[in-house]
């Protein structure tokens, strides 16, 4: 099954990030970004979804992740 994800490939991809040193890891042990999350929720003003539709992502993750592009120089394609 070439190209087919197994059952613990992305629990194995996660503790080889960690143990390379995962930037997200080190920078969440130095910033709560919980405490963001009232302000982001604030910011986002997301509409009611009562009607369905996607669930959106996660407004701290997003914010991570724009840190990240920040701190690295990373374009969209490269933080993926």
């Amino acid at each position: 099954m070439a190209g087919q994800a197994g059952l613990f490939d992305l629990q194995d991809r996660y503790a080889e990030l960690s143990k390379s040193g995962d930037p997200l890891e080190r920078l969440s042990l130095v910033v709560d970004f919980e405490v963001f999350r009232p302000t982001l929720k604030a910011a986002l003003g997301r509409k009611d979804r009562s009607k369905g539709g996607r669930p959106p992502l996660d407004a701290v993750m997003m914010f991570q992740i724009l840190v990240l592009q920040a701190l690295y120089g990373l374009s969209d394609e490269q933080a993926e």
